[in-house]
């Protein structure tokens, strides 16, 4: 989700290597469903610690990686993370956008724009209370950009991100797991442009789950 679109794709292929290893390691064996949805109901710890190995991989490839946006790494102790939930694990019913204004101008960090295409919106429910977001497409993958009430408190200001390829959509369901929520690269280096997420997407509630922002926190 950078204006540097070789660094996005590089991010993207970096977060969906992370989740390929943990799924050939862990769930390769026969069974229907949903895989993690099984393990969640069967063994809630076993898909913690899945996570937290998920973001122990990330730390080690932001410390060592040649597209990592940490400058200065010798002084990198990790990025900050609220504690796995899996209540914030959600299934969300995805209603198509049908309108004519499917193209959406998106803004970046650096005041440029670029464009989006509205999917859909993502409706689900987090603590009983309804919600919706909008996701957009863009270069073959959906994005979901949103701010909560701890944007600018425990999270970076300038909302948080989630990914996926367009074929996690199945029967019109996608599942979100609000523990993957991630900082844009500009969190942690100014130099790089991000796009901000739309008014429509600031949650009326605070998603205690996903990437901190440390600065937020001093």
């Amino acid at each position: 989700m950078f204006k540097n679109k070789l660094i996005r794709y590089s991010t993207i292929a970096m977060l969906l290597a992370i989740l390929a290893f943990f799924f050939v390691e862990n769930f390769t064996s026969p069974k229907s469903g949903d895989p993690t949805d099984e393990l969640i109901a069967t063994n809630p710890a076993a898909y913690i610690d899945e996570v937290m190995k998920k973001r122990a991989a990330k730390d080690e490839l932001f410390r060592s990686g040649e597209d990592s946006p940490i400058e200065d790494k010798e002084a990198f102790h990790g990025i900050h993370y609220f504690k796995v939930n899996p209540e914030y694990r959600v299934k969300a019913n995805i209603l198509p956008y049908t309108g004519d204004d499917r193209i959406l101008k998106i803004k970046y960090t650096d005041g440029t724009e670029d464009e989006y295409e509205r999917y859909g919106y993502a409706q689900f429910q987090i603590n009983g209370q309804d919600l919706r977001l909008l996701l957009l497409k863009n270069e073959g993958s959906l994005s979901i950009l949103f701010r909560d009430e701890t944007s600018g408190k425990e999270t970076y200001g300038g909302g948080r991100y989630l990914d996926y390829p367009i074929t996690d959509v199945k029967n019109n369901v996608l599942t979100i797991d609000f523990n993957e929520a991630y900082n844009p690269y500009c969190a942690y280096q100014e130099s790089y442009a991000c796009p901000v997420p739309p008014k429509e997407n600031t949650l009326p509630i605070a998603i205690f789950a996903g990437e901190q922002y440390e600065a937020a926190m001093h």
